[in-house]
């Protein structure tokens, strides 16, 4: 894949020229997977932020159907989590879009429901992926527009092959053949769909907070409370969060926007480096008042 797509510019501009060349995306739900523009230089950092006492605490960024991606970032925290001092405890956070454009998909959700990572008691947030797999549990319509943003990966994984839409501007005969088409795959994938995946995706949360730090998949809106942020603005927002100046309680960290290296400022870090196209999935370690990155 890395071969197909190339190494990202180090300008953030041509980073997003190159990826938005790549995909078509859908218009209502803004899953557009534009780099954010990074500054030239890094921040002046002045803003001391403070994980839980006795724990460490590592953030994962999107890992969309990595697999063998995420198993390598695992092999990292637990070699750093080994050298933790006695008596700390090494918890993951998850930020969401663990599935879609990833052909790896169903693994990562089989990995997760396993058991594997309990050791690190894991918290698993939503992201607006997984939120695009549950409407379609529920709107059989859905899945066209789930397609073009990444959901025909998640289908080819668990064993599914989506129905050409395109076929159905031909004639209102094909149209009715491909609505056909994805009713039966859509009652099809209901039925297998194991009962553990299901329960995984229906107990993702919008948001943990933890220390200092507040994790969410895309970020909050500014000039709101938690009480009043909603749960869209959680899995979707963008330019909003990330190019408004005003700080928040927490310090906010989130993925969703895929950027060209991780990003941290006083407001926030962004751990979403692409990894689907880039091969690089990264982390935030965050213990006592230090912040470290890990990443693929």
């Amino acid at each position: 894949m890395r071969a197909r797509f190339g190494q990202f510019s180090r300008s953030a501009d041509a980073a997003r020229r190159n990826i938005l060349s790549q995909f078509r995306t859908s218009p209502r739900e803004e899953d557009v997977a534009a780099f954010s523009e990074t500054p030239s230089a890094p921040p002046v950092l002045q803003r001391i932020t403070q994980a839980p006492e006795g724990l460490c605490l590592y953030a994962v960024g999107d890992i969309h159907g990595r697999m063998d991606l995420l198993l390598r970032l695992v092999e990292q925290i637990d070699a750093d989590a080994a050298q933790l001092p006695e008596g700390v405890k090494p918890q993951i956070i998850f930020l969401g879009d663990y599935i879609d454009r990833g052909l790896q998909s169903r693994d990562v959700i089989e990995y997760f429901t396993s058991g594997a990572l309990d050791r690190y008691d894991p918290v698993f947030l939503l992201g607006n992926h997984e939120e695009a797999l549950l409407r379609f549990l529920q709107e059989v319509n859905f899945g066209t527009q789930w397609t073009r943003f990444g959901g025909g990966e998640t289908l080819y994984s668990y064993g599914f092959a989506p129905p050409n839409s395109r076929a159905s501007l031909n004639s209102h005969e094909e149209m009715a053949k491909v609505r056909d088409a994805w009713t039966k795959l859509w009652e099809a994938f209901r039925e297998r769909l194991p009962e553990s995946h299901l329960s995984f995706f229906q107990s993702l949360k919008p948001y943990h907070v933890a220390g200092d730090y507040l994790f969410v998949h895309a970020g909050l809106r500014p000039g709101l409370s938690l009480e009043k942020q909603s749960q869209r603005d959680m899995l979707w927002i963008r330019e909003e969060f990330l190019d408004d100046a005003l700080p928040f309680d927490h310090l906010i960290v989130h993925g969703h926007t895929p950027e060209d290296a991780i990003h941290r400022d006083d407001r926030r870090i962004g751990l979403d480096t692409g990894a689907f196209l880039t091969g690089k999935l990264s982390a935030a370690r965050l213990f006592g008042t230090d912040v470290a990155f890990l990443n693929t």
